[in-house]
């Protein structure tokens, strides 16, 4: 059902009943690390290039929420999903494998609620009894594609964020009254918002109008105050984005208390890992959310959350020729 001017609400209350979460070796030596499925001690992945790696941890997150939600890929209807990477051929590679019917999306790093919130439409309106979404990124392959390889060691500035190599896959499914399991609420979609940064190594602060913008449009779509929510959890603003969205909500007259404002980016790596403003990463909101965030649902931590993706919609070619970069946000509420 539409509620006011960008916002679903899924009244059938479609159900998160499994999640597979992968990452690397920087994300086993993080803050979440206890949260993952599967960790990785090398980049490399057995494979011989970046690309195949983060398509190795998309099949593997697949694999792991198919074998978790005891369901055969035969009885889920759609796979939804996405990453960074040019043509998002990670994630339709591993759809080659999986085998199910596809949607390849590209939000980049809003990619995890974009699909979040169009599976969980698919559900509760009977378009599909079971789907599989998520999203990956890779650190070297994103790096390599956006900024440098890696193998160069270029200096950053502290605005720059470490793109998390992970990927998150959740399964949506008809709610059948299932016990302690986190459902979906309602969905706002993000409008593209570009305030003309053109700096690839400040992703928050391009990023962060666009998280303020889908914030106020969901409070005031479904007639609620922050404080509805026991958290409201940004995607990947890291310390740049989270306080300038702070001070963007408080000029549109919402007063957010800060510890109740959480950023992927700053929950998914400890303070003496070298990430400079904080983490991000199409896969950075997708394995925080469907690791950590939801096993704290499940022990009763948190009852209701909003988690708000962000995205820069900029590619090598868009930044070379000069353009400014267009940014969304995708937010999806959760409850238990």
């Amino acid at each position: 059902m539409l509620v006011g001017k960008q916002s679903w609400v899924f009244q059938q209350h479609p159900v998160i009943a499994a999640t597979g979460v992968s990452g690397g070796p920087f994300e086993a030596n993080g803050n979440l690390a206890k949260d993952f499925d599967i960790l990785h001690d090398d980049l490399w992945m057995g494979q011989d290039s970046y690309e195949k790696a983060q398509r190795v941890l998309i099949e593997e997150a697949i694999q792991t929420v198919l074998q978790k939600g005891d369901i055969q890929k035969e009885d889920v209807q759609f796979l939804i999903a996405g990453d960074l990477i040019n043509q998002i051929t990670p994630t339709s590679f591993a759809a080659r494998t999986a085998q199910i019917p596809y949607f390849g999306l590209f939000g980049a790093c809003s990619t995890s609620m974009e699909g979040l919130a169009l599976a969980s439409f698919m559900v509760n309106y009977q378009g599909a009894k079971n789907v599989l979404t998520g999203a990956s990124s890779h650190n070297a392959a994103t790096e390599k594609q956006f900024r440098y390889p890696t193998e160069y060691g270029g200096q950053k500035p502290p605005t720059a964020q470490w793109t998390a190599t992970g990927a998150g896959v959740a399964l949506v499914t008809e709610n059948k009254n299932q016990e302690n399991l986190p459902y979906t609420t309602s969905a706002t979609i993000g409008k593209v918002i570009d305030m003309g940064l053109t700096d690839p190594f400040n992703m928050g602060g391009a990023m962060a109008p666009a998280a303020a913008d889908t914030i106020t449009a969901h409070l005031k779509d479904m007639r609620l105050e922050p404080s509805h929510y026991d958290v409201i959890v940004t995607g990947d603003l890291a310390r740049v984005g989270r306080e300038t969205v702070l001070d963007l909500l408080e000029q549109n007259g919402l007063k957010m208390d800060s510890d109740r404002f959480l950023d992927c980016g700053l929950m998914l790596y400890k303070e003496d890992q070298p990430v400079q403003a904080g983490g991000s990463g199409a896969g950075c909101s997708a394995v925080v959310l469907y690791g950590h965030l939801l096993n704290q649902m499940k022990k009763g931590v948190y009852k209701r959350i909003l988690l708000v993706a962000t995205g820069a919609l900029l590619s090598p070619l868009s930044f070379q020729q000069g353009e400014s970069i267009p940014c969304i946000a995708h937010a999806v509420s959760i409850e238990i």
